[in-house]
Protein backbone atom coordinates (compact mmCIF):
# COMPACT_ATOMS: atom_id res chain seq x y z
CA UNK A 1 0.00 0.00 0.00
CA UNK A 2 2.88 2.36 0.78
CA UNK A 3 4.03 2.05 -2.81
CA UNK A 4 0.57 3.11 -4.02
CA UNK A 5 0.56 6.12 -1.65
CA UNK A 6 3.99 7.30 -2.79
CA UNK A 7 3.06 6.84 -6.42
CA UNK A 8 -0.35 8.55 -6.28
CA UNK A 9 1.06 11.58 -4.40
CA UNK A 10 2.93 12.38 -7.64
CA UNK A 11 -0.20 12.13 -9.79
CA UNK A 12 -1.90 15.57 -10.16
CA UNK A 13 -5.36 14.11 -9.61
CA UNK A 14 -4.39 12.90 -6.11
CA UNK A 15 -1.71 15.43 -5.16
CA UNK A 16 -3.98 17.67 -3.07
CA UNK A 17 -5.79 14.85 -1.28
CA UNK A 18 -5.15 14.83 2.50
CA UNK A 19 -2.74 12.04 3.43
CA UNK A 20 -5.20 10.14 5.69
CA UNK A 21 -7.77 10.15 2.86
CA UNK A 22 -5.15 9.01 0.36
CA UNK A 23 -4.00 6.21 2.65
CA UNK A 24 -7.59 5.08 3.12
CA UNK A 25 -8.21 5.21 -0.65
CA UNK A 26 -5.09 3.15 -1.33
CA UNK A 27 -6.31 0.53 1.09
CA UNK A 28 -9.40 -0.01 -1.03
CA UNK A 29 -8.09 0.17 -4.59
CA UNK A 30 -7.44 -2.87 -6.77
CA UNK A 31 -4.24 -3.58 -8.70
CA UNK A 32 -4.63 -4.86 -12.26
CA UNK A 33 -1.97 -6.63 -14.32
CA UNK A 34 -2.51 -6.32 -18.05
CA UNK A 35 -0.25 -8.35 -20.38
CA UNK A 36 0.77 -6.74 -23.66
CA UNK A 37 -2.01 -6.92 -26.26
CA UNK A 38 -4.80 -7.57 -23.75
CA UNK A 39 -7.91 -5.41 -23.71
CA UNK A 40 -8.66 -3.36 -20.61
CA UNK A 41 -12.09 -2.16 -21.70
CA UNK A 42 -14.09 -2.17 -24.92
CA UNK A 43 -15.95 0.63 -26.68
CA UNK A 44 -19.66 0.42 -25.99
CA UNK A 45 -19.31 -1.54 -22.75
CA UNK A 46 -20.52 -0.18 -19.42
CA UNK A 47 -17.83 1.63 -17.46
CA UNK A 48 -17.43 0.30 -13.92
CA UNK A 49 -13.88 1.39 -13.08
CA UNK A 50 -11.34 4.09 -13.80
CA UNK A 51 -7.63 3.34 -13.89
CA UNK A 52 -4.30 4.97 -13.10
CA UNK A 53 -1.34 3.56 -15.04
CA UNK A 54 1.59 2.63 -12.75
CA UNK A 55 3.76 0.88 -15.31
CA UNK A 56 3.56 0.29 -19.05
CA UNK A 57 1.60 1.88 -21.90
CA UNK A 58 -2.09 1.65 -22.79
CA UNK A 59 -3.40 2.51 -26.26
CA UNK A 60 -6.78 4.23 -26.45
CA UNK A 61 -8.52 3.71 -29.80
CA UNK A 62 -11.93 4.02 -31.39
CA UNK A 63 -13.44 2.07 -34.26
CA UNK A 64 -14.82 4.43 -36.87
CA UNK A 65 -16.00 3.60 -40.40
CA UNK A 66 -14.66 0.07 -39.98
CA UNK A 67 -11.14 1.21 -39.03
CA UNK A 68 -9.35 1.53 -35.71
CA UNK A 69 -8.34 5.13 -35.01
CA UNK A 70 -5.67 5.57 -32.35
CA UNK A 71 -6.68 8.44 -30.07
CA UNK A 72 -3.76 8.37 -27.65
CA UNK A 73 -1.11 6.28 -25.94
CA UNK A 74 -1.35 6.73 -22.16
CA UNK A 75 1.74 6.60 -19.97
CA UNK A 76 2.47 5.97 -16.24
CA UNK A 77 0.62 8.54 -14.11
CA UNK A 78 -2.23 8.97 -16.63
CA UNK A 79 -5.83 8.39 -15.56
CA UNK A 80 -8.01 6.52 -18.07
CA UNK A 81 -11.60 5.29 -18.27
CA UNK A 82 -12.94 7.99 -15.94
CA UNK A 83 -15.42 9.56 -18.35
CA UNK A 84 -17.77 6.58 -18.56
CA UNK A 85 -18.02 6.54 -14.74
CA UNK A 86 -18.72 10.26 -14.41
CA UNK A 87 -21.51 10.37 -17.02
CA UNK A 88 -22.77 6.80 -16.42
CA UNK A 89 -22.52 6.07 -20.14
CA UNK A 90 -20.98 3.28 -22.22
CA UNK A 91 -17.29 3.50 -23.01
CA UNK A 92 -16.61 5.89 -25.90
CA UNK A 93 -13.36 4.11 -26.83
CA UNK A 94 -11.38 0.93 -26.18
CA UNK A 95 -8.18 0.47 -24.14
CA UNK A 96 -5.48 -2.09 -24.90
CA UNK A 97 -2.05 -2.68 -23.33
CA UNK A 98 0.82 -1.93 -25.69
CA UNK A 99 3.33 -3.31 -23.18
CA UNK A 100 3.12 -5.38 -20.03
CA UNK A 101 1.26 -2.97 -17.74
CA UNK A 102 0.22 -2.52 -14.11
CA UNK A 103 -2.72 -0.29 -13.22
CA UNK A 104 -4.57 0.90 -10.12
CA UNK A 105 -8.33 0.49 -10.47
CA UNK A 106 -10.88 2.82 -8.80
CA UNK A 107 -14.58 2.12 -8.54
CA UNK A 108 -17.21 4.76 -9.30
CA UNK A 109 -17.79 5.27 -5.56
CA UNK A 110 -14.08 5.78 -4.88
CA UNK A 111 -13.75 8.24 -7.76
CA UNK A 112 -16.79 10.24 -6.61
CA UNK A 113 -15.45 10.36 -3.05
CA UNK A 114 -12.12 11.64 -4.36
CA UNK A 115 -13.82 14.44 -6.26
CA UNK A 116 -16.00 15.36 -3.28
CA UNK A 117 -12.97 15.48 -0.98
CA UNK A 118 -10.59 17.42 -3.23
CA UNK A 119 -11.76 20.45 -5.27
CA UNK A 120 -8.36 20.47 -6.97
CA UNK A 121 -8.90 16.90 -8.10
CA UNK A 122 -12.24 17.90 -9.58
CA UNK A 123 -10.64 20.80 -11.48
CA UNK A 124 -7.79 18.58 -12.67
CA UNK A 125 -10.18 15.90 -13.92
CA UNK A 126 -12.37 18.50 -15.64
CA UNK A 127 -9.33 19.89 -17.46
CA UNK A 128 -8.22 16.37 -18.43
CA UNK A 129 -11.64 15.41 -19.81
CA UNK A 130 -12.03 18.67 -21.74
CA UNK A 131 -8.59 18.30 -23.28
CA UNK A 132 -9.22 14.69 -24.24
CA UNK A 133 -12.61 15.42 -25.77
CA UNK A 134 -11.08 18.17 -27.89
CA UNK A 135 -8.25 15.89 -29.00
CA UNK A 136 -10.58 13.00 -29.77
CA UNK A 137 -12.93 15.22 -31.76
CA UNK A 138 -10.04 16.60 -33.81
CA UNK A 139 -8.76 13.11 -34.62
CA UNK A 140 -12.19 11.76 -35.46
CA UNK A 141 -13.05 14.77 -37.60
CA UNK A 142 -9.89 14.09 -39.56
CA UNK A 143 -10.89 10.43 -39.85
CA UNK A 144 -14.39 11.46 -40.94
CA UNK A 145 -12.88 13.65 -43.65
CA UNK A 146 -10.67 10.80 -44.82
CA UNK A 147 -13.65 8.41 -44.82
CA UNK A 148 -15.70 10.95 -46.79
CA UNK A 149 -12.78 11.35 -49.19
CA UNK A 150 -12.68 7.56 -49.58
CA UNK A 151 -16.41 7.46 -50.38
CA UNK A 152 -16.00 10.41 -52.72
CA UNK A 153 -13.02 8.82 -54.51
CA UNK A 154 -14.73 5.44 -54.79
CA UNK A 155 -17.79 7.09 -56.29
CA UNK A 156 -15.81 9.03 -58.87
CA UNK A 157 -13.69 5.99 -59.75
CA UNK A 158 -16.82 3.89 -60.16
CA UNK A 159 -18.49 6.51 -62.35
CA UNK A 160 -15.40 6.96 -64.53
CA UNK A 161 -14.79 3.23 -64.91
CA UNK A 162 -17.61 2.49 -67.38
CA UNK A 163 -16.97 5.32 -69.87
CA UNK A 164 -13.19 4.90 -69.66
CA UNK A 165 -13.60 1.16 -70.31
CA UNK A 166 -15.76 1.95 -73.32
CA UNK A 167 -13.11 4.33 -74.69
CA UNK A 168 -10.32 1.80 -74.08
CA UNK A 169 -12.31 -1.02 -75.64
CA UNK A 170 -13.19 1.13 -78.67
CA UNK A 171 -9.62 2.29 -79.23
CA UNK A 172 -8.39 -1.30 -78.94
CA UNK A 173 -10.82 -2.45 -81.63
CA UNK A 174 -10.45 0.59 -83.84
CA UNK A 175 -7.17 -0.41 -85.51
CA UNK A 176 -8.39 -3.73 -86.86
CA UNK A 177 -11.75 -2.26 -87.93
CA UNK A 178 -10.08 0.62 -89.82
CA UNK A 179 -7.80 -1.84 -91.58
CA UNK A 180 -10.74 -4.05 -92.57
CA UNK A 181 -12.77 -1.05 -93.71
CA UNK A 182 -9.93 0.21 -95.90
CA UNK A 183 -9.70 -3.17 -97.62
CA UNK A 184 -13.47 -3.23 -98.15
CA UNK A 185 -13.44 0.30 -99.50
CA UNK A 186 -10.59 -0.48 -101.89
CA UNK A 187 -12.48 -3.51 -103.21
CA UNK A 188 -15.60 -1.38 -103.62
CA UNK A 189 -13.74 1.33 -105.56
CA UNK A 190 -12.58 -1.23 -108.14
CA UNK A 191 -16.19 -2.09 -109.08
CA UNK A 192 -17.86 -0.60 -112.11
CA UNK A 193 -20.73 1.36 -110.50
CA UNK A 194 -22.98 3.72 -112.43
CA UNK A 195 -23.88 7.17 -111.02
CA UNK A 196 -27.46 6.00 -110.45
CA UNK A 197 -26.28 2.96 -108.53
CA UNK A 198 -23.85 5.08 -106.52
CA UNK A 199 -26.65 7.50 -105.56
CA UNK A 200 -28.94 4.64 -104.57
CA UNK A 201 -26.22 2.99 -102.43
CA UNK A 202 -25.30 6.29 -100.78
CA UNK A 203 -28.89 6.65 -99.59
CA UNK A 204 -28.70 3.13 -98.14
CA UNK A 205 -25.43 3.98 -96.37
CA UNK A 206 -26.89 7.10 -94.78
CA UNK A 207 -30.00 5.22 -93.67
CA UNK A 208 -27.90 2.35 -92.33
CA UNK A 209 -25.65 4.71 -90.38
CA UNK A 210 -28.61 6.15 -88.49
CA UNK A 211 -30.06 2.69 -87.95
CA UNK A 212 -26.74 1.46 -86.54
CA UNK A 213 -26.84 4.09 -83.79
CA UNK A 214 -30.37 3.14 -82.72
CA UNK A 215 -31.09 -0.46 -83.70
CA UNK A 216 -34.62 -1.71 -83.21
CA UNK A 217 -35.42 -3.45 -79.96
CA UNK A 218 -36.05 -7.07 -80.90
CA UNK A 219 -36.75 -9.93 -78.53
CA UNK A 220 -34.26 -12.79 -78.59
CA UNK A 221 -36.53 -15.15 -80.53
CA UNK A 222 -37.35 -12.62 -83.27
CA UNK A 223 -33.71 -11.55 -83.58
CA UNK A 224 -32.59 -15.17 -83.75
CA UNK A 225 -35.10 -15.95 -86.52
CA UNK A 226 -34.07 -12.89 -88.55
CA UNK A 227 -30.35 -13.68 -88.24
CA UNK A 228 -30.96 -17.30 -89.30
CA UNK A 229 -32.96 -16.16 -92.37
CA UNK A 230 -30.25 -13.71 -93.40
CA UNK A 231 -27.46 -16.24 -92.86
CA UNK A 232 -29.27 -18.78 -95.05
CA UNK A 233 -29.80 -16.15 -97.77
CA UNK A 234 -26.11 -15.11 -97.68
CA UNK A 235 -24.94 -18.73 -97.89
CA UNK A 236 -27.20 -19.37 -100.87
CA UNK A 237 -25.80 -16.32 -102.62
CA UNK A 238 -22.16 -17.32 -101.95
CA UNK A 239 -21.43 -14.38 -99.60
CA UNK A 240 -18.46 -15.20 -97.34
CA UNK A 241 -18.57 -14.86 -93.55
CA UNK A 242 -22.36 -15.12 -93.52
CA UNK A 243 -22.46 -16.01 -89.82
CA UNK A 244 -20.56 -12.80 -89.00
CA UNK A 245 -22.45 -10.50 -91.36
CA UNK A 246 -25.98 -11.64 -90.46
CA UNK A 247 -26.19 -10.11 -86.92
CA UNK A 248 -24.75 -6.81 -88.21
CA UNK A 249 -27.24 -6.68 -91.08
CA UNK A 250 -30.10 -7.23 -88.64
CA UNK A 251 -28.83 -4.23 -86.66
CA UNK A 252 -28.89 -2.19 -89.87
CA UNK A 253 -32.54 -3.15 -90.42
CA UNK A 254 -31.92 -5.39 -93.46
CA UNK A 255 -34.11 -8.38 -94.32
CA UNK A 256 -34.10 -10.94 -97.16
CA UNK A 257 -36.52 -8.86 -99.29
CA UNK A 258 -34.15 -5.89 -99.10
CA UNK A 259 -31.18 -8.10 -100.00
CA UNK A 260 -33.12 -9.38 -103.03
CA UNK A 261 -33.55 -5.75 -104.15
CA UNK A 262 -29.83 -5.06 -103.66
CA UNK A 263 -28.90 -8.12 -105.70
CA UNK A 264 -31.04 -6.93 -108.58
CA UNK A 265 -29.59 -3.38 -108.60
CA UNK A 266 -25.88 -4.22 -108.16
CA UNK A 267 -23.35 -5.78 -110.53
CA UNK A 268 -23.05 -9.56 -110.13
CA UNK A 269 -19.85 -9.28 -108.12
CA UNK A 270 -20.93 -6.15 -106.24
CA UNK A 271 -23.25 -7.56 -103.56
CA UNK A 272 -20.65 -9.32 -101.33
CA UNK A 273 -18.28 -6.34 -101.60
CA UNK A 274 -21.01 -3.81 -100.72
CA UNK A 275 -22.30 -5.84 -97.78
CA UNK A 276 -18.81 -6.17 -96.25
CA UNK A 277 -18.16 -2.48 -96.86
CA UNK A 278 -21.44 -1.29 -95.33
CA UNK A 279 -21.01 -3.52 -92.28
CA UNK A 280 -17.39 -2.42 -91.75
CA UNK A 281 -18.37 1.23 -92.12
CA UNK A 282 -21.24 0.85 -89.62
CA UNK A 283 -18.90 -0.90 -87.17
CA UNK A 284 -16.34 1.89 -87.54
CA UNK A 285 -18.99 4.54 -87.08
CA UNK A 286 -20.37 2.75 -84.02
CA UNK A 287 -16.93 2.54 -82.42
CA UNK A 288 -16.28 6.24 -83.00
CA UNK A 289 -19.70 7.06 -81.54
CA UNK A 290 -19.03 4.84 -78.50
CA UNK A 291 -15.64 6.46 -77.93
CA UNK A 292 -17.21 9.90 -78.26
CA UNK A 293 -19.97 9.03 -75.80
CA UNK A 294 -17.44 7.71 -73.30
CA UNK A 295 -15.29 10.83 -73.57
CA UNK A 296 -18.36 13.08 -73.21
CA UNK A 297 -19.51 11.17 -70.14
CA UNK A 298 -16.07 11.54 -68.54
CA UNK A 299 -16.15 15.26 -69.27
CA UNK A 300 -19.56 15.52 -67.59
CA UNK A 301 -18.31 13.69 -64.49
CA UNK A 302 -15.18 15.84 -64.25
CA UNK A 303 -17.31 18.97 -64.65
CA UNK A 304 -19.60 17.77 -61.86
CA UNK A 305 -16.57 17.00 -59.71
CA UNK A 306 -15.08 20.47 -60.20
CA UNK A 307 -18.41 22.08 -59.47
CA UNK A 308 -19.01 19.85 -56.43
CA UNK A 309 -15.66 20.83 -54.92
CA UNK A 310 -15.79 24.41 -56.27
CA UNK A 311 -12.21 24.04 -57.50
CA UNK A 312 -10.39 27.23 -58.52
CA UNK A 313 -13.10 29.42 -57.00
CA UNK A 314 -13.28 31.80 -54.06
CA UNK A 315 -14.41 30.35 -50.68
CA UNK A 316 -17.68 32.30 -50.88
CA UNK A 317 -19.48 32.54 -54.21
CA UNK A 318 -22.92 32.65 -55.77
CA UNK A 319 -24.19 29.09 -55.38
CA UNK A 320 -26.85 27.28 -57.39
CA UNK A 321 -28.35 24.88 -54.83
CA UNK A 322 -29.92 22.69 -57.52
CA UNK A 323 -26.55 22.25 -59.20
CA UNK A 324 -24.99 21.31 -55.86
CA UNK A 325 -27.69 18.73 -55.14
CA UNK A 326 -27.38 17.23 -58.63
CA UNK A 327 -23.59 17.08 -58.43
CA UNK A 328 -23.89 15.34 -55.07
CA UNK A 329 -26.13 12.73 -56.69
CA UNK A 330 -23.44 12.17 -59.35
CA UNK A 331 -20.84 11.62 -56.63
CA UNK A 332 -23.12 9.14 -54.82
CA UNK A 333 -24.55 7.47 -57.94
CA UNK A 334 -22.67 4.22 -57.28
CA UNK A 335 -24.65 3.86 -54.03
CA UNK A 336 -27.95 5.18 -55.35
CA UNK A 337 -28.31 3.08 -58.50
CA UNK A 338 -28.57 -0.18 -56.55
CA UNK A 339 -32.18 0.56 -55.67
CA UNK A 340 -32.75 4.17 -54.58
CA UNK A 341 -35.32 6.25 -56.45
CA UNK A 342 -34.60 9.99 -56.52
CA UNK A 343 -37.51 12.43 -56.79
CA UNK A 344 -36.71 16.09 -57.47
CA UNK A 345 -39.28 18.72 -56.50
CA UNK A 346 -37.26 21.82 -57.34
CA UNK A 347 -38.55 25.37 -57.23
CA UNK A 348 -37.80 26.70 -60.76
CA UNK A 349 -37.54 30.27 -59.40
CA UNK A 350 -35.00 29.42 -56.72
CA UNK A 351 -32.40 32.23 -56.47
CA UNK A 352 -28.67 31.73 -56.11
CA UNK A 353 -27.26 32.43 -52.67
CA UNK A 354 -23.92 33.59 -51.31
CA UNK A 355 -22.37 30.58 -49.57
CA UNK A 356 -19.41 28.27 -49.07
CA UNK A 357 -20.45 26.02 -51.95
CA UNK A 358 -18.22 22.99 -51.28
CA UNK A 359 -19.24 22.94 -47.61
CA UNK A 360 -22.94 22.95 -48.45
CA UNK A 361 -22.30 20.03 -50.80
CA UNK A 362 -20.79 18.23 -47.81
CA UNK A 363 -24.10 18.77 -45.98
CA UNK A 364 -26.09 17.24 -48.86
CA UNK A 365 -23.62 14.35 -49.07
CA UNK A 366 -23.81 13.54 -45.34
CA UNK A 367 -27.60 13.58 -45.21
CA UNK A 368 -28.20 11.66 -48.45
CA UNK A 369 -25.49 9.11 -47.61
CA UNK A 370 -27.05 8.55 -44.17
CA UNK A 371 -30.46 8.09 -45.78
CA UNK A 372 -29.11 5.45 -48.18
CA UNK A 373 -27.48 3.60 -45.27
CA UNK A 374 -30.68 3.78 -43.20
CA UNK A 375 -32.73 2.35 -46.10
CA UNK A 376 -30.05 -0.30 -46.71
CA UNK A 377 -29.69 0.86 -50.30
CA UNK A 378 -33.35 0.51 -51.33
CA UNK A 379 -36.05 3.14 -51.07
CA UNK A 380 -37.01 6.65 -52.12
CA UNK A 381 -35.33 9.99 -51.47
CA UNK A 382 -37.17 13.24 -52.25
CA UNK A 383 -35.29 16.51 -52.70
CA UNK A 384 -37.38 19.69 -52.38
CA UNK A 385 -36.41 23.33 -52.64
CA UNK A 386 -38.39 26.52 -52.08
CA UNK A 387 -37.83 30.25 -51.68
CA UNK A 388 -39.54 31.74 -48.63
CA UNK A 389 -38.14 35.24 -48.32
CA UNK A 390 -35.58 35.77 -46.80
CA UNK A 391 -34.88 32.03 -46.63
CA UNK A 392 -34.00 29.40 -49.15
CA UNK A 393 -35.35 26.05 -47.90
CA UNK A 394 -34.00 22.60 -48.78
CA UNK A 395 -35.78 19.43 -47.68
CA UNK A 396 -34.25 15.97 -47.93
CA UNK A 397 -36.77 13.25 -47.19
CA UNK A 398 -36.47 9.46 -47.22
CA UNK A 399 -38.93 6.63 -46.63
CA UNK A 400 -36.59 4.60 -44.42
CA UNK A 401 -37.24 3.17 -40.95
CA UNK A 402 -37.00 6.56 -39.22
CA UNK A 403 -35.17 7.81 -36.13
CA UNK A 404 -36.45 7.00 -32.65
CA UNK A 405 -38.25 9.98 -31.10
CA UNK A 406 -36.18 9.82 -27.92
CA UNK A 407 -32.89 10.33 -29.79
CA UNK A 408 -33.94 12.89 -32.40
CA UNK A 409 -32.78 15.70 -30.11
CA UNK A 410 -29.28 14.22 -29.97
CA UNK A 411 -28.50 13.45 -33.59
CA UNK A 412 -26.60 16.71 -34.16
CA UNK A 413 -24.47 16.21 -31.03
CA UNK A 414 -20.81 15.26 -31.57
CA UNK A 415 -20.06 11.52 -31.29
CA UNK A 416 -23.75 10.55 -31.25
CA UNK A 417 -24.68 7.99 -33.88
CA UNK A 418 -27.54 5.59 -34.50
CA UNK A 419 -25.32 3.39 -36.65
CA UNK A 420 -23.93 0.10 -35.30
CA UNK A 421 -20.74 0.27 -33.25
CA UNK A 422 -17.75 1.02 -35.44
CA UNK A 423 -19.82 2.10 -38.49
CA UNK A 424 -19.59 5.83 -37.90
CA UNK A 425 -17.92 8.53 -35.86
CA UNK A 426 -21.10 10.36 -34.89
CA UNK A 427 -19.67 13.53 -36.47
CA UNK A 428 -21.30 13.62 -39.92
CA UNK A 429 -24.51 15.36 -38.83
CA UNK A 430 -22.61 17.46 -36.28
CA UNK A 431 -20.39 18.71 -39.10
CA UNK A 432 -23.51 19.40 -41.19
CA UNK A 433 -25.08 21.30 -38.29
CA UNK A 434 -21.99 23.46 -37.91
CA UNK A 435 -21.78 24.20 -41.63
CA UNK A 436 -25.43 25.29 -41.78
CA UNK A 437 -25.01 27.51 -38.71
CA UNK A 438 -21.80 28.90 -40.18
CA UNK A 439 -24.14 30.21 -42.92
CA UNK A 440 -26.43 31.69 -40.21
CA UNK A 441 -29.07 29.14 -41.14
CA UNK A 442 -30.83 26.32 -39.33
CA UNK A 443 -31.27 22.58 -39.73
CA UNK A 444 -34.00 20.46 -38.16
CA UNK A 445 -35.24 16.90 -38.44
CA UNK A 446 -38.67 15.33 -38.21
CA UNK A 447 -38.86 11.56 -38.30
CA UNK A 448 -41.22 8.64 -37.96
CA UNK A 449 -41.23 5.18 -39.56
CA UNK A 450 -41.47 5.60 -43.32
CA UNK A 451 -40.63 9.31 -43.32
CA UNK A 452 -37.52 11.13 -42.18
CA UNK A 453 -37.20 14.73 -43.31
CA UNK A 454 -34.27 17.09 -42.80
CA UNK A 455 -35.15 20.76 -43.35
CA UNK A 456 -32.37 23.27 -43.95
CA UNK A 457 -33.00 27.03 -43.93
CA UNK A 458 -30.30 29.19 -45.53
CA UNK A 459 -30.33 32.98 -45.84
CA UNK A 460 -30.30 34.22 -49.41
CA UNK A 461 -28.17 37.20 -48.39
CA UNK A 462 -25.19 35.86 -46.43
CA UNK A 463 -23.74 39.27 -45.50
CA UNK A 464 -27.08 40.66 -44.36
CA UNK A 465 -27.62 37.59 -42.16
CA UNK A 466 -24.13 37.97 -40.70
CA UNK A 467 -24.72 41.64 -39.85
CA UNK A 468 -28.09 40.88 -38.27
CA UNK A 469 -26.49 38.20 -36.12
CA UNK A 470 -23.88 40.67 -34.90
CA UNK A 471 -21.14 38.17 -35.71
CA UNK A 472 -17.81 39.27 -37.10
CA UNK A 473 -16.95 35.65 -37.84
CA UNK A 474 -19.05 32.60 -38.72
CA UNK A 475 -21.00 31.15 -35.80
CA UNK A 476 -19.20 28.76 -33.44
CA UNK A 477 -19.55 25.03 -33.76
CA UNK A 478 -21.92 22.93 -31.75
CA UNK A 479 -20.13 20.81 -29.16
Amino acid sequence: MADHVNFLRKVPLFADLPLPDLVRLCGMVEEVHLPAGELLFVEGSLGQKAYVIREGQVEIYKTANGKQVQLAVRQPGDVIGEMALLVAAPRSASGRALTDSFLIALSAEQLNELLDTSPKAARTLLHTITSRLSSMEMLLRQNEKMAALGTFTAGIAHELNNPSSAVSRGVEQLGSVVDRFQRSQWAWMRLDISPEQASYLDEIRQRGRQQALSPGQLDLVTRGDQEADLEDWLDENKVEDAWELAPQLVNLGYDTAFLDELRERLPADGLPVFLHWIVDEATLFNLLHEIGQGATRMQEIIKALKSYAYLDQAPIQAVDIHEGLDNTLVILRHKLKQGVEIIREYDPQLPRIQAYGSELNQVWTNIIDNAVDAMEGKGRITLRTAYRDPWLVVEIEDNGPGILAEVQGKIFDPFFTTKPLGKGTGLGLNISYNIVHKHFGDITVDSRPGKTRFVIHLPVNFEEARVKSGASQPQSERS
